[in-house]
């Protein structure tokens, strides 16, 4: 089957992917920016990709043609706490227009389960886009799930962070809202089964797992599986803003997802029937099992793909492209080179710096910068990395985003999302004679930002030097 995978970049998207490869089906990967895809060649040399963006007004040239299906997986909900409703159904809108000159038989699109008749403006919004998608000139199959959990997910990275940081919780009354997650792996189940199955065309089926738990359940069977202990007092008087800033300060997520998610959290989300279970005949996995499976992820380094990768986790929402050219004029920069004697030993450092690993000097100075960039409603360090040794182009990595990163070229290219007054990158590359060279630039907005590199002149003079002599072999 030609099937079009919308969102090939996100955390479902990457997921699917070698699902949909691994039967065979040709897939066309349709993103904003190709060289945000971060896939390996291998897998790139299997796809297709459609560069568009669904918020422009669609250009209906040179268009991929004749699909038997596409996954529409396009979600706005972190991109701003005041329009993102806006943007899904505009999104939505440009997606049936391009559908209609395309031609496309089915469309799936992952939703979230809708129980109350007073909604979120998250759950209002995947209902708006249920509607418009229904509106398009092909059978549409919706698959409404609640939380997700698996190896880089939202919700899963958000528990892991709670439990793992806080033995004890003073927490919200939501907490005690009944959910019913289900594990990414059944999640792909569905997403594959419904594929051209003409049953399940013009419908809209809940999947959930076989839990029905409070989020104040879910954290403490968390904490039993991880051998922790865990001591929850829940109060009645934190509002969604406190809630907010208690999710941004204590986990990775964004205080713009934060603010989303807690107000989605305050609404049951539970399934209502189990009609495509019995269709598909598939049997979803407990909560704990989900848990084990993320875990033994992690544990093999087999993470495919975490939400933190997604561009509405960093302070810069436009095109990464326009960041990729390093400036050269009104830039103040630090230069460091050091011959080196084994290139790819010390490319393997480069590929590993941040994350567990760290940044090879003075850490507890980079942990400060982390701390103090959360505290002014920054990224942190909190990200991390997905993987310990692999890194692609538009990875987020601690407080930065990978711009670059080639082996071939010996080249590593980062900028900062961490708030600043100005705009910073971080470069790494091996030259024809062996020398590593380090730069970083930074160009500063008005005399703030000139004060603010001046001031830190005398840390980067350690932690510069510092770090490029531990890096090179």
């Amino acid at each position: 089957m030609r099937i079009l995978l919308t969102g090939a970049n996100g955390y479902v998207g990457k997921r699917l992917l070698p699902e949909l490869l691994n039967v065979g089906h040709e897939v066309v990967c349709c993103v904003r920016n190709a060289s945000r895809l971060g896939l390996d060649e291998v897998t790139m040399s299997k796809i297709s990709v459609w560069e568009t963006d669904f918020l422009e007004q669609p250009n209906l040239e040179n268009l991929p043609q004749k699909f038997d299906a596409a996954y529409y997986l396009i979600h706005s909900m972190s991109s701003s706490n005041a329009n993102f409703d806006d943007l899904e159904a505009r999104s939505a809108e440009n997606f049936n227009k391009y559908a209609a000159a395309i031609g496309i038989t089915q469309v799936i699109f992952l939703s979230g389960i809708i129980n109350d008749t007073v909604l979120s403006k998250h759950l209002q919004s995947r209902s708006n886009v249920e509607a418009i998608l229904y509106n398009g000139n092909f059978k549409l199959t919706v698959l409404r799930a609640g939380i997700i959990v698996g190896s880089g997910s939202s919700s899963f990275e958000i528990i892991r962070d709670l439990c793992e940081k806080l033995p004890v919780m003073i927490t919200p009354k939501w907490v005690l809202t009944k959910t019913q997650p289900i594990a990414i792996r059944d999640v792909m189940q569905y997403l594959i089964g419904v594929l051209l199955k003409a049953e399940c065309y013009d419908d809209s089926f809940d999947i959930a797992g076989p839990n029905i738990l409070t989020y104040k359940e879910m954290l403490l069977l968390y904490a039993k599986t991880r051998k922790i202990k865990l001591w929850i007092i829940t109060v009645p008087v934190m509002t969604p803003k406190l809630s907010s800033y208690w999710l941004y300060f204590v986990t990775s997520t964004s205080y713009k997802l934060a603010s989303n998610l807690v107000e989605s959290m305050k609404m049951e989300v539970v399934a209502k029937d189990k009609r495509l279970q019995h269709i598909l005949d598939i049997h979803p996995i407990s909560y704990i099992d989900a848990i084990k499976l993320a875990f033994l992820k992690i544990e093999q380094n087999l993470v495919i793909s975490s939400w933190k990768d997604s561009l509405s986790s960093s302070r810069t929402s436009g095109d990464l492209q326009g960041y990729i050219q390093v400036p050269v004029y009104g830039c103040l920069k630090d230069r460091q080179a050091i011959a080196i004697t084994d290139i790819e030993k010390t490319m393997d450092n480069i590929f590993s710096i941040g994350g567990d690993k760290g940044w090879y000097y003075g850490n507890w100075m980079w942990q400060i910068r982390g701390h103090m960039d959360k505290a002014f409603g920054g990224v942190g360090l909190r990200r991390g990395r997905t993987h310990p040794t692999l890194i692609h182009s538009g990875d987020s990595l601690d407080f930065w985003r990978v711009l670059l990163a080639s082996r071939k070229e010996a080249r590593l290219l980062l900028f900062a999302e961490m708030k600043m007054p100005g705009e910073a990158w971080l470069e790494f590359y091996i030259d024809e004679k062996k020398v590593l060279h380090q730069i970083a630039t930074f160009r500063p907005r008005g005399l703030w930002g000139r004060l603010y590199w001046y001031s830190l002149v005398p840390f980067h003079f350690f932690i510069f030097g510092g770090m490029i002599k531990r890096i090179a072999v």
